[in-house]
């Protein structure tokens, strides 16, 4: 650490392993699946009680509405989590965003609900690396930096969602109201490989929903007087598939809906999932879209209801995001520790804050693997290395340095 001033380290030295380490297992041991209101309620207590020590104001934040469709086709209220907000220093001339999740994959009923060691270093637990380590070491950098003779000198924002895993569609508002302004942004997602590296531009997301409505009739009297949902659902799934290329990836995931095998079905409904590279290929795709439900309605004699749309814009990464993420680069080395970039299909909260303007850089949490899945583990000296690395690039950042 030579390239280290001796205000640098003096912010960075106070930075506590073990207080670490025993929140992130505390946190760990709440079970906050994006549909667990109760387990939810009980890790946003949790948070507000930690981030006290920070000076600001805490406020937890009613979710937006948001509707899917069931099964029937019908549209259906969602119910989300309460959001975390901590505001300090909002009268500050030069403000920063940090943002992270406190919702994880995994349901009250999922059976990986315990933690264990997989060896010294390598702590095996539900949502260890996708964020609860993340949230842990934002926390801790903010404590550390709040020490530097330069954080009066700027303000910040904290924003942690009850709803990332499924796309923030009840924080998406919240996200831009924050977002808007501000001078760079950091988000706790972990890192996108073991060592470190970094996740620089990611593509977009999109979810949709298609109900089909036909006509039923007997399937052995006179079928011909139907019209059948499942078929043109099929179809279409086929169909979008074929709307594929190197620029934007389709994967139709469910067809519901059917009937008794002698009854042509009238409703079914197809769910899909697009990630285009970039906007334009999602704004391609939802010409294409509608040009092909056109002729599948004419086709089938069937009629096609589009629910849902792009939730996530792609994150291309412009001379702002790039002047940051080699800060961020070049403070790691200061450290010790040597990581790059790449770029990514993933999305995250960085998509909706990049889609802003604002610089970005979005994987600031720890070293881990296997997330979203029971094999998810966190590389525990990774929670002094990146919280290290966070205190330091926002004392950096508070220097005035670029962004």
């Amino acid at each position: 650490m030579e390239m280290l001033t001796h205000n640098e380290r003096a912010v960075i030295d106070p930075i506590d392993a073990g207080a670490l380490l025993a929140r992130t297992q505390d946190w760990c041991a709440i079970n906050s699946g994006t549909g667990n209101l109760a387990g939810l309620s009980q890790q946003a207590g949790a948070l507000a009680d930690a981030f006290a020590v920070l000076p600001g104001e805490i406020a937890l934040v009613e979710p937006a509405p948001v509707t899917a469709l069931d099964a029937a086709g019908q549209e259906i209220a969602q119910e989300h989590g309460r959001h975390l907000v901590l505001r300090v220093r909002p009268e500050a001339g030069r403000r920063f965003l940090m943002t992270g999740h406190m919702d994880t994959v995994f349901g009250a009923d999922h059976p990986f609900q315990g933690a264990r060691w997989l060896d010294a270093e390598t702590l095996n637990a539900p949502g260890a690396a996708d964020m609860k380590g993340g949230l842990s070491v934002l926390l801790e950098a903010l404590k550390a930096f709040e020490v530097s003779n330069l954080s009066g000198d700027v303000g910040y924002d904290v924003m942690i969602n009850a709803d990332e895993e499924t796309g923030s569609l009840a924080s998406a508002g919240l996200i831009a109201e924050l977002a808007r302004g501000k001078a760079a942004a950091l988000t706790y997602e972990p890192a996108t490989a073991p060592d470190g590296t970094l996740a620089h531009a990611r593509g977009g997301s999109g979810n949709y929903a298609v109900v089909v409505s036909g006509r039923s009739a007997h399937a052995g009297r006179n079928p011909q007087e139907g019209r059948n949902a499942l078929v043109a659902a099929a179809e279409l799934a086929v169909r979008l598939k074929r709307l594929e290329h190197g620029e934007l990836s389709i994967n139709p995931a469910r067809i519901e809906g059917g009937a008794a095998n002698n009854v042509v079905p009238d409703h079914a409904l197809l769910r899909f999932n697009i990630r285009p590279k970039t906007s334009a290929a999602g704004e391609d795709f939802a010409i294409r879209l509608q040009g092909l439900i056109a002729e599948l309605e004419a086709a089938h004699e069937v009629v096609l209801r589009v629910h849902g749309g792009i939730s996530r814009l792609p994150k291309p990464v412009d001379e702002g995001a790039q002047d940051l993420f080699q800060l961020v680069q070049r403070a790691g080395a200061d450290l010790g520790q040597h990581f790059g970039w790449r770029n990514t299909g993933g999305v995250c909260d960085g998509n909706n804050i990049a889609a802003l303007g604002v610089p970005v850089v979005d994987t600031m949490g720890v070293r881990g693997g296997a997330i979203h899945s029971a094999d998810e583990f966190l590389i525990v000296p990774s929670l002094v290395e990146r919280a290290r690395l966070s205190t330091l690039v926002l004392h950096r950042l508070a220097s005035g340095m670029k962004p």
